[in-house]
Order: C-alpha cells, then structure tokens, then sequence
C-alpha cells in the first residue's frame, strides 16, 4: 500500500506536485494528506449500504440515516489515515522522506520516496501497517463489549470488524499488498538480493488476484450463498488492482536489476572549457575542432561556473552566435549539478532525480573536470538495455 512505482529513470523528481485531481485536507506527521474523488464515491455508496442497517438499530432516522452512514465512512477512512500514517512515521524514522498519503477508492496509499536500504527496513515499514489496524481493530472491539447498543455501538463495531479484515488481509503475502513487502523483505533477508524479494512478491500479489477471482465461486459451495453481479464487479476490481500492482513491482525490479550497469563515468560526454565571455559561434567551433559533445564555462581561475545547454545552443540562430557570449545559454553550476564521475547504478538515478536538469558536470575525487553527463544520454542507455 506505500510503494512508488517509477516509470523512466528520468521521469520524476523526488519532491513530486500534487497529482491532479487530488484535495489536500491536512497533514498528519509533516505529510500532505490528500484524497481522490474516488473517495466521495465510496463514502456516498456506504451511506446507502449502510441505512437500512442504521435504520434497524434506530429506527424513525429518516433521511439522518444516509448522514449517519456518512459518519460511518468518514470514521473508516479516519483509521485507514492511522494506518498509513504508521507507514508514514515509520519510513521517516528510516530516514525516507514521505511526499504524501492518499486515500481512495480502495483505501490508502503512501509515497515513500527511495527504496529500503535493508531487508529489516522493509519489514518494519510494511508490517507496521497492519499491525496498527489490528490494534485499532482490537481496541474498538474491546469498547464495544462495553458501549451500548445503538448507533455508537454499530459504528464501533464495525470500526473493530472493518480494521480486523484489513489489518489481516494486508497481510496477506503478494504485492502491491503489505503483506507482500514483508515476504519480499524476508526473501531479501535470506537471499541476499532485494530484486529476488521484489519477483517472489510480486508473484504472490498475482496469484492472490487469481484467488480473489475465484472468491464468488468459492464462498458459493462453502457458504452456500449466490454471488449477485456486484460482487463479481468488487472481486473484479480488486484482482485488477492486485495483479496490475504486482506486474509493475516485478518489472520495476527488472529494471532496476539493470541499473547497477549505469556508469557515469561511461556515460560521459568529453568536454571543452570556455570563458563564460567567449562569443557561442567561437565557442562551438573549438568544441568540433576537440571533439568535444559539451561545453563548460569556467572563470578567470579557471573554476567551472555553468554548463552549456544544448537545447538552448540548438534554439539560438547561428546569425546571433557570433554575438552572444556563451554565458547566456549555460546553466550556474548549482548544489546538486556537479556529480562524482564514479556514481553508478540507483545512485546515479536518485541524484539526477533530485535535481532536474539537461546536462550535469562529472567530477574526480581530487575536484578536476572529467566531463559532462546528459540525462537524455542516461536514458537513452536505460531503454537500450530494455529492448
């Protein structure tokens, strides 16, 4: 329920904007809490599910009972936020930054960003979600055997019923489950190799969509009870949501498999410096004459001050190059563009992300330029190890 799912390596940056669509509502432990329209849809369908039950345990409500089913919604959705917000503070003890928690159709989801270091990272980001719905579910079980009946009793029974299923449904052992994060952490533990843990996972996650398929049929010869057509469209649902969840766990971990074969050093573009005052037109003719494929600006000590853009170099008229100085088309070398020519793998991934940019300049240990990197060179590399 916490995974990120990458896309290109390039694609996002760590500190993502709120995904369209989405109403922030508030934070909870210095994390943006945010909901999908999803949300009000499943909260309107459980305040109609849920009347003819209030108007049983009190009767003469009247329209006050689709209100009541309301609160009920909003009171389930309140111990989904505790429980991602488990996620959340446990992932930050790690040391993870956490960009937001979403709650949705299906429930909760938090983004943490980065992958665990180690296998017992994992297991405790994971597993203390379902723990934290198990204590809530306990808890209000507890108080229900106290309260009276009535609409506090049937919300704090429910509260206890609908934590108990997710807290132990979570934990089944498949991706994009908990449950699978902790089967994923314990075949790293013992394997060795987080990307193993990640394909175990992710083929629980797809055989538990099977059985969620074959719920219907099951429950029928056990229970004896005729599945109507909404429960095929819930199971539907549900088994989509695991399986496409899972597929994508498996080939982001095939694809990071591949990353550790990513080197800057290899990647690097051989490169030229300039006075930031050299005319662009001059400029571009020496880094042909060298073979260079950039351009660095450098000061009058000659300590590197901005990077040439290449999108920009191309946008400028060559009737105009031998008038702007090569300055105004480079980016200042901020924190976050000089990297170490030695960066490698999810490393190297994770530093681009970072801070978003074109060009970036490599590094030796001892400060001297070694040449410039392009992210459309790293990409270009990634999808051709993919093909």
């Amino acid at each position: 329920m916490s995974e990120n799912a990458p896309g290109s390596p390039t694609a996002t940056a760590d500190r993502r904007p709120r995904p369209p669509g989405t109403l922030r509502i508030g934070k909870v432990a210095g994390v943006d809490v945010l909901i999908t329209p999803s949300w009000f849809l499943i909260a309107a369908l459980l305040a109609i599910v849920l009347a003819p039950i209030v108007e049983r345990s009190q009767p003469g409500l009247g329209p006050w009972r689709y209100l009541a089913g309301f609160a009920f919604a909003v009171l389930l959705y309140l111990s989904v936020l505790l429980h991602e917000a488990s996620h959340a503070v446990m992932a930050q003890r790690f040391g993870h930054p956490v960009s937001s928690i979403t709650l949705h159709f299906l429930g909760g989801m938090t983004a943490i960003e980065g992958e665990s270091r180690r296998p017992r990272e994992e297991f405790w980001i994971a597993v203390v979600g379902p723990l934290t719905s198990i204590a809530v579910g306990v808890v209000s079980w507890l108080a229900w055997q106290v309260l009276p009946g009535g609409l506090i009793g049937l919300a704090v029974g429910g509260l206890a019923a609908a934590n108990l299923l997710v807290g132990v449904l979570n934990l089944v052992p498949g991706l994009p489950l908990d449950g699978g994060r902790v089967l994923k952490a314990g075949v790293w533990s013992l394997s060795g190799n987080m990307h193993r843990g990640t394909i175990a996972a992710g083929w629980g996650g797809r055989l538990t969509a099977v059985a969620v398929l074959a719920w219907p049929l099951l429950g029928e010869r056990l229970f004896g009870t005729r599945p109507q057509l909404v429960d095929y469209l819930l199971v539907f649902v549900i088994a989509l949501f695991l399986w496409t969840g899972a597929t994508a766990a498996m080939q982001g971990a095939r694809m990071r498999r591949e990353l550790p074969s990513l080197v800057a050093r290899d990647l690097a573009r051989r490169t030229l410096a300039v006075p930031g005052d050299l005319p662009v037109a001059e400029a571009v003719r020496r880094a042909q004459e060298a073979g260079a494929g950039g351009i660095v600006t450098v000061s009058g000590s000659g300590t590197p001050v901005g990077i040439v853009n290449e999108g920009a170099l191309l946008a400028t008229p060559e009737d105009r190059r031998p008038w702007m100085a090569v300055s105004s088309i480079a980016r200042t070398i901020e924190d976050g563009l000089s990297l170490p020519v030695d960066i490698v793998g999810e490393d190297l991934i994770r530093a681009i992300t970072r801070v978003p940019a074109h060009e970036y300049l490599l590094v030796e240990k001892g400060g001297e330029v070694y040449g410039v990197l392009t992210t459309a060179d790293v990409d270009r590399a990634f999808s051709q190890r993919h093909r």
